[in-house]
């Protein structure tokens, strides 16, 4: 698998720099030419030299533009797999655990996505020497078959009516494309790519000025549990929406998919990250005490 490192000759010959794995700060049907069939848990995409764009909207917002001629998107621009000479030290992590006896270890540069990094490439292997398509911009297009939506909000419910220092329960429906985990394969240039995309987090933004992180999909409430609070994922709000419009504070719900990928062909993986949001609101007024 690729290792991402510094994108100094220092840095690929010496020790190893790893990414760490992204983190948000907060919180099918198949797609392809004739033959290509896909599942609901499972899409199959086949492209050659060239794809049409996707629809607005249903792919990711980063995305790199491409240039196009008559509605279609030239393949990905390539990365340029380079042996290095010298080879890095017994200990760098690029060796992936083999020897000099086992293969060489390779540059990896792809230019448009910004990707940098090493890879070994097993002795008798057809070395990627010559430009290669750039794997995870082929990934991207995988992720643009999924059709990956915003957070499916349960509650806050827009039907629902919530008081000023009550726990507010909130969670979301899982669902492959609303949460994840979903898989597809792009193939461009000759080269398949397998990405897989589940929700690590949801930012909720309640429209009172404060927002809420949490790391899974919420507890559903019931009856039993009174006015205790959620054990994961809860808000309280301090102050009446009376003065809002509709008498209504409007939130969103922003989750963030880390989003898997490998090229088995180039010996090649990454990880990276897409946002996808859902707007909700929320009715919160104060108890009227008579005396």
């Amino acid at each position: 698998m690729l290792k991402r490192a510094a994108a100094t000759t220092a840095a690929l010959t010496g020790a190893l720099l790893l990414a760490p794995a992204a983190h948000a700060d907060d919180g099918g049907s198949g797609v392809g030419t004739p033959g290509c069939k896909g599942a609901t848990m499972f899409v199959k995409v086949c492209a050659e030299e060239t794809v049409s764009t996707p629809p607005s909207g249903s792919g990711s917002g980063k995305t790199r533009p491409a240039s196009s001629t008559g509605g279609k998107t030239s393949t990905p621009p390539p990365c340029t797999y380079t042996k290095l000479n010298p080879q890095p030290p017994k200990n760098n992590l690029g060796w992936e655990g083999h020897t000099a006896k086992d293969g060489a270890v390779y540059q990896v540069n792809c230019p448009d996505s910004g990707r940098v990094g090493v890879t070994f490439v097993p002795t008798g292997a057809a070395g990627p020497a010559a430009p290669t398509i750039d794997p995870e911009l082929v990934a991207r297009r995988a992720v643009d078959s999924m059709k990956l939506v915003g957070p499916k909000v349960a509650s806050p419910r827009a039907a629902g009516k919530y008081v000023v220092g009550m726990p507010m329960w909130m969670w979301v429906t899982r669902s492959t494309s609303s949460y994840g985990p979903a898989t597809a394969k792009a193939t461009a240039g000759g080269v398949t790519v397998t990405a897989t995309a589940k929700v690590a987090a949801i930012r909720w933004d309640m429209g009172d000025g404060t927002t809420v992180t949490c790391n899974g999909p919420g507890t559903p409430y019931s009856a039993d549990r009174g006015k205790s609070t959620s054990p994961d994922c809860g808000h309280r709000h301090e102050r009446s929406a009376a003065g809002r419009p509709d008498g209504r504070y409007k939130g969103t719900a922003t989750a963030t998919w880390t989003v898997e990928w490998t090229a088995p062909a180039l010996n090649d993986g990454g990880e990276f990250t897409e946002t996808r949001q859902t707007a909700f609101t929320a009715a919160v007024g104060e108890v009227q005490v008579l005396n």
